[in-house]
């Protein structure tokens, strides 16, 4: 059984910040248990390009509004609280937040916790066994 507080991550190696979004790490591959769960923070007034080209990711809106583009097709989508999303065709995506918005993040194959966008929004596909 895994048990934790979101707070206890603060300041850890889960708590992963970049210019615009922080993102602390819940479960990771090393957790052995199949998936990664972040809590992500994106911050207002800016501008996220993402490409998960080597995971799958679904994200729960819990906090916040924004504009979410497939920046394959242009279509934008109006995400707030309550708002789900699954990138399952690994779309090339751009978040802009209003207002910060808070997500719940989940990746398949678990990331674990080292990774960073590339200069093309892409996480590496990175591996660890679980301990």
């Amino acid at each position: 059984m895994i048990v934790l507080s979101i707070d206890d991550l603060d300041g850890t190696e889960r708590d992963v910040r970049a210019e615009t979004w922080r993102s602390r790490r819940m479960v990771l591959a090393r957790e052995g248990v199949g998936f990664s769960l972040h809590e992500t923070v994106m911050y207002a007034g800016t501008e996220t390009s993402m490409w998960y080209a080597n995971h799958i990711e679904a994200v729960y809106c819990v906090q916040g509004h924004g504009e979410l583009t497939d920046d394959e097709t242009g279509e934008r989508h109006r995400i707030g609280p309550g708002s789900l999303y699954v990138l399952d065709g690994n779309e090339r995506h751009t978040m802009r937040p209003a207002g910060d918005m808070r997500f719940v993040c989940v990746f398949n194959p678990p990331c674990t916790g080292r990774e960073v966008h590339d200069e093309h929004g892409v996480y590496p596909l990175l591996t660890e066994e679980a301990v």
